[in-house]
């Protein structure tokens, strides 16, 4: 890649001989004595259990601001150092690059090296204010000793700041002729424009993600040609110039696997995507990656193309896997305010019958529910179709209802990069229990289908996008059922980006059981209440549906609905508003539409999307807290 080139401003002056022994001394900076070390390394061990009390007992404890909001916390210095620049980012980067302020609290600096340092200030400051477009700046140091303490004030005057007046991106090769698209997608990916401040990271990070993009189909072996900053000090501006050789079109080849011992090579083969001789593109082989890891058999999973600009047809995909062992245990302790407290755990084998078929075991249980499940599947078949038998219970005991389903069947599913695909034939055989009457009980055999859509920008934090999932399922009278009924069910999830800051967010959700019997007819299972965290807020959970003596009970038809507007005061907080409906009926005509809203606080935790959501029921007339971990499906 090539380098970028500042036109220089002035030549440097040749250092004095007073200055090149000043300029030894200073590296002796380098090498503290051990004493030193030690007394600093205490002072250092007695700061940080300060601080963990101050942070532990404080009821808003703000990490980032403890050293404005508690002088006596920060390290010792032995003088001060004032630094008056504007703006503040420049001011920054100055108070954290300058020697003079990085040495301050250094006790072994004499005065020869501290000459040095306050000598070479002016110009660190203007080698520093230009890699943030400030190319004039103008610079005075004053140092004066005050009751025996040395005090250093560094005065900036930035002056005007390089402002970028022309961008001309130039690009060479096959793209120009093979894919128009592409060279559209890179020159969109460069992020300067004209008008924009000039700056060393803006230039370097708009130079790399043009290429990123440009690499990141068909032209992997892309690069950067020639690339130039033109920079004129006496009109603050800047020229722009990059020519970028895209190189020739890449076509991906066979798998090349290894890390494999205890697995199968085939799982591999068979959950690929990828064909031989398709065009390259790095979504294709993200996708691989994700094919790969969704498999229960491998703990990580990298992924490397040959990037030979010599050899670019059939160019060899290179996989490398690292395996789980046979025996996996699981567990894991939680909250919910949908739910409360919960644990859970499992118990998975991954060589059944030693064909590699993984067996598992797995329960949950918490405040109003328990689950647990058996399954055991086969390895994954050609086009990633995998086939399992699964038996299972739950019970739930909420809003004065107890449902008890066992349910036994078969499933063959299959997860691709944004469409899932599930086929069941399931046995229900559900128990209701309520307040007044004696127990129901349902069965059915009911074969299912269900699809899944993701088509967002983000999978774990989106701004835009959709997410959708359809099911429906059919049962017979006679039929391993008492009674015949039809099930149908939808959930859509949609982002809509507004400015840059801000999000409008829209949920909607429907279904019915379609049946000219009674509901009790149906699997409990199998019919919907509504309410919680991921339905309709300022309501308990499952606590909307059919009341009949304080029984909440499952009902044939279900409507939810959410808009919710979010702004993101920072990249990882936010804060929302949002209004939610919905109701669940047996008898439409008598439906009755339950309202609630409310407040909450957004955080892009490093584990996924974290809500806390404050919402009032409008029929209830009460407040309720949600506590929600990632999105909703």
């Amino acid at each position: 890649m090539a380098g970028w080139v500042i036109e220089a401003l002035c030549a440097r002056r040749r250092p004095s001989q007073a200055a090149r022994s000043r300029h030894a001394a200073a590296r002796a900076l380098a090498a503290p004595g051990r004493a030193a070390t030690g007394r600093a390394a205490g002072r250092l061990g007695a700061w940080l259990v300060a601080s963990l009390i101050v942070c532990l007992a404080s009821p808003t404890p703000a990490w980032a601001d403890l050293a404005s909001l508690l002088p006596w916390m920060r390290a010792r210095t032995y003088y001060d150092v004032e630094i008056d620049a504007a703006p503040r980012d420049l001011r920054r980067l100055l108070q954290a690059h300058l020697d003079i302020a990085r040495f301050a609290t250094r006790a072994d600096v004499n005065e020869d090296q501290f000459e040095f340092l306050v000598t070479a200030t002016p110009q660190q400051v203007r080698d520093l204010a230009s890699t943030a477009g400030y190319f004039t700046p103008v610079v005075r140091t004053d140092v004066r000793t005050i009751e025996g303490r040395r005090h250093v004030r560094v005065s900036v005057d930035a002056g005007p700041r390089t402002v970028i007046s022309s961008v001309n991106l130039t690009f060479r090769g096959p793209v120009l002729s093979e894919d128009p698209a592409q060279e559209n997608t890179a020159r969109f990916a460069f992020s300067l424009h004209d008008g924009d401040a000039f700056t060393q990271s803006g230039w370097d990070d708009a130079k790399n993600a043009a290429l990123k993009a440009l690499q990141a189909r068909r032209y992997l072996g892309a690069k950067i040609a020639h690339s130039e900053a033109r920079v004129d000090p006496l009109r603050h501006d800047a020229q722009l110039s990059v020519t970028f050789d895209s190189g020739p079109t890449f076509t991906l080849g066979k798998l090349d696997v290894s890390g494999t011992r205890r697995y199968p090579g085939y799982i591999i083969d068979n959950v690929n995507p990828l064909s031989p001789g398709e065009i390259y593109d790095l979504n294709r082989v993200a996708e691989l990656q994700r094919q790969v890891q969704n498999t229960p058999y491998y703990a990580s999973v990298a992924i490397d193309v040959d990037a030979n600009t010599q050899k670019p047809l059939e160019t060899p995909v290179h996989v490398k896997v690292s395996e789980f062992p046979y025996n996996n245990f699981r567990g894991g302790v939680g909250y919910s305010t949908d739910t409360g407290a919960h644990v859970q755990g499992s118990y998975t084998y991954l060589n059944t019958f030693g064909a590699a078929w993984p067996f598992q075991v797995q329960g949950r249980l918490d405040q109003i529910q328990k689950f647990g499940q058996v399954q055991l599947s086969m390895p994954p078949g050609p086009r990633a179709w995998t086939n399992s038998v699964v038996a299972s219970y739950t019970t739930t005991d909420v809003s004065d209802t107890n449902i008890y389903s066992a349910r036994v069947g078969v499933q063959r599913t299959r997860t691709s990069q944004n469409i899932d695909y599930a086929y069941a034939l399931t046995f229900y055989d559900d128990r209701l229990t309520q307040n007044v009457g004696p127990s129901s009980r349902a069965y059915a055999l009911v074969p299912t289908w269900a699809w899944t859509r993701r088509n967002v920008d983000d999978p774990l934090f989106p701004r835009s996008g959709n997410i959708v999932r359809v099911e429906a399922g059919l049962a017979l009278k006679n039929v391993g059922a008492e009674q015949s009924f039809l099930r149908a069910y939808m959930r859509g999830q949609q982002y809509l980006p507004i400015a840059h800051s801000d999000i409008m967010v829209f949920r909607a959700e429907l279904g019915g059981v379609f049946t000219s019997g009674p509901s009790s007819g149906v699997p409990a299972s199998l019919l919907f209440r509504a309410g919680g965290s991921n339905s309709v807020r300022g309501y308990a959970f499952q606590s909307i549906g059919n009341n009949v003596a304080g029984s909440i009970l499952p009902t044939k038809y279900l409507v939810t609905g959410s808009a919710e507007y979010q702004h993101w005061f920072s990249h990882d907080w936010g804060g929302a508003a949002f209004f939610d409906v919905g109701t669940a009926t047996d008898t439409w005509g008598e439906k009755e539409f339950d309202p609630g809203a409310g407040i909450g606080a957004r955080w892009r935790s490093p584990v996924g999307p974290v809500n806390l959501d404050l919402a009032y029921g409008f029929r209830t007339r009460s407040v309720r807290p949600y506590l929600t971990l990632g999105i909703a499906f």
